[in-house]
């Protein structure tokens, strides 16, 4: 085992043992009930705050005023408001992204069969870069502007159907082959009886938390290079996710095929079982702290019987660093860690993953890497977290820049690594390192900046790049 697999273990561990001391904080001993906020008022604090992340939520004035606008229309109570609440038991088919914000309203309908609401995310991209000769020999960079993501999303409820039924639509320009195709699209059913959601279309897959987050929402411009790699931005199937409050236990299950999909950019296998679980031992909404233990397993089938693994080094305006090229392969077997823990404001985590591949003529490879996080938001926000899906979320301001205040600030440092080489393969290997800074002006607008330095180890070349990224997100 080389010594990055050990370093990313022990860090694991160290996580473990800094949580461990914490008590656990259930908010009921009863199970989550996905049914809508109307019905949930066990728990008024995480009703809050899935209301403002609904997409569109009741129209009622509870829902529609946040914190800020309390504080903004009753200064003298602020200081008792407190932060907004950190932990959410709910889930519906839309994207995160697609959530109430406050500077538009215009963009909702309430009618008595079914609700829409409608969002829209666009990101662009700056990167300089400075190479040494051996990293010019490897791969040409020059510094670049590009429109990185654009997208159109809507989602709403279905309140005449007798479950807590929600649906969600979505198109995205995809820039490399400056094509739109389809996102997360399909209808979701809500079980309370089993503490289940089930949803059917296109979606994430369920493996990785890091690759299950909306790219908005991340704390990094881009996901770990392994993640790019190995896992399929989305997948058509049908998943199963869950989650027993009592137990702290959480489940996302699913089968995916192409049969909708073939031919398109993050189709790359025939069919895929994913099975991702994950246990929150500390869970306290009072003071902010959560401990996630999550492992994933995958199977899958690629495509006319072909598999590539190929990765950008987390700079969208860069080429792939690493790439194995197409080989033979009849199937492929995914699994790995996901630990994170958070303490307030404070956010430390790690994942790591091993794919092994069937294939005889390439030596049956074997593939593998993850990523070490730390990240701090100096202004006091906590990044709120989804109990069912299993994931982190964007930051919403406690005083917004447009309100006088100083918006979100966020420090962050990530390692990763990513080795392709296995059997016949020759993909290389891939480390970066990367401190980065994000300001969150509002809960509509951020701005990224980072700084990364890599090292590819490819073509009997070992070439280091530093890497100079800007980014400005914009959403509604």
């Amino acid at each position: 085992m080389s010594v990055i697999i050990r370093a990313l273990l022990l860090t694991q561990f160290a996580i473990a043992v800094m949580a461990g001391p914490q008590p656990s904080h259930a908010q009921s001993s009863d199970g989550p009930r996905p049914a809508p906020a109307l019905d949930s008022t066990e728990e008024p604090a995480q009703d809050t705050a899935q209301s403002s992340t609904q997409a569109p939520p009741p129209t009622t004035p509870a829902q529609t005023t946040t914190p800020a606008q309390t504080t903004a229309q009753n200064p003298t109570p602020a200081q008792t408001q407190g932060p907004p609440p950190n932990l959410e038991n709910q889930l519906e088919a839309a994207e995160p992204l697609l959530r109430r914000r406050e500077l538009v309203h215009w963009n909702e309908y309430h009618g008595p069969h079914f609700t829409i609401r409608v969002g829209a995310g666009f990101l662009v991209d700056y990167a300089a870069f400075a190479q040494d000769q051996e990293s010019k020999e490897q791969i040409k960079l020059s510094p670049d502007g590009k429109l990185r993501d654009f997208r159109f999303i809507m989602g709403g409820k279905l309140p005449s159907i007798e479950l807590p039924t929600t649906w969600c639509a979505g198109v995205m320009y995809d820039a490399p082959t400056h094509s739109w195709f389809l996102r997360q699209t399909g209808v979701m059913f809500g079980v309370p009886k089993i503490l289940s959601y089930f949803f059917i279309g296109r979606q994430k897959e369920g493996f990785s938390l890091n690759k299950v987050m909306v790219g908005y929402d991340g704390w990094t411009m881009e996901r770990f290079t392994m993640s790019d790699a190995s896992i399929p931005l989305l997948a058509d199937g049908i998943k199963w996710l869950g989650y027993s409050k009592k137990h702290g236990f959480l489940w996302n299950i699913g089968y995916f095929n192409d049969v909708a999909s073939k031919g398109q950019s993050f189709s790359s296998y025939s069919s895929q079982e994913v099975v991702r679980l994950a246990w929150l031992p500390v869970h306290s909404e009072e003071e902010g702290t959560l401990f996630h233990i999550g492992s994933n397993f995958r199977y899958g089938k690629p495509v006319d019987g072909q598999l590539r693994l190929r990765s950008r080094p987390e700079a969208f305006i860069a080429p792939y660093f690493i790439d194995t090229g197409s080989f033979p392969a009849s199937s492929s077997h995914s699994q790995g860690y996901e630990v994170y823990y958070r303490r307030r404001s404070l956010l430390l985590g790690s994942e790591y993953y091993f794919q092994n591949v069937a294939s005889k003529s390439a030596g049956d490879p074997m593939f593998h890497g993850g990523d070490v996080v730390a990240t701090w938001l100096v202004t006091g926000e906590t990044r709120p977290y989804n109990t069912v899906g299993g994931y982190f979320k964007d930051i919403d301001p406690l005083r917004t820049v447009f309100s006088g205040g100083p918006g979100a600030w966020e420090l962050v440092l990530r390692y990763s690594y990513t080795d392709l080489n296995g059997g016949n393969v020759h993909g290389g290997t891939f480390g970066r390192v990367t401190p980065m800074v994000n300001w969150y002006l509002s809960e509509n607008v951020r701005l990224e900046m980072a700084y990364g330095y890599g090292r590819l180890d490819r073509f009997n070349l070992k070439g280091n790049t530093q890497f100079f990224q800007t980014r400005i997100q914009l959403q509604f």
